[in-house]
């Protein structure tokens, strides 16, 4: 395992927001300390990069929907803390994959499993997943294969 993991890196985030006294950033990142922690735990693992990728990924998602929600309730405030912790995530992801990264991807996968139908989708979705991870909405992907597919 490598010195600088990505939790080892999120540990060293909260060390600098509470020497700024950043409380919005050294929240945010308490919430994903928090989550690894609970996984930790409840599954009795230590978290390795990938998983921790999937589980910030899954974070981004939760937040995604609790803008949307709290938007359509009226509550901008709410909506803005939201946003604020989606930019502390992605601070700790990857280099996000371009559109046309994403099109090559979904190509390759396509040419390789040989899919010719949305019917394939699971099979082309199955070879891209574990690449886009947490650099790409999965949902955007998942609309890329359905278009080439389509």
């Amino acid at each position: 395992m490598t010195d600088f993991t990505i939790k080892a890196q999120i540990t060293e985030a909260m060390k600098d927001a509470m020497r700024a006294k950043d409380k919005e950033r050294l929240g945010a990142i308490r919430l994903i300390l928090a989550d690894f922690k609970r996984i930790e735990v409840d599954e009795r693992i230590e978290i390795d990069d990938e998983r921790a990728l999937v589980i910030l990924d899954k974070m981004l998602k939760q937040r995604r929907d609790s803008i949307k929600q709290f938007t359509d309730g009226g509550r901008q405030d709410l909506a803005e803390k939201e946003q604020a912790e989606i930019e502390v995530i992605q601070t700790f992801l990857p280099t996000p994959l371009t559109p046309a990264e994403i099109d090559d991807l979904v190509a390759a996968a396509i040419s390789a499993t040989g899919a010719e139908s949305v019917k394939d989708m699971g099979k082309v979705m199955a070879i891209v997943k574990p690449q886009v991870q947490g650099r790409a909405d999965v949902g955007a992907v998942s609309q890329a294969i359905k278009a080439r597919l389509g």
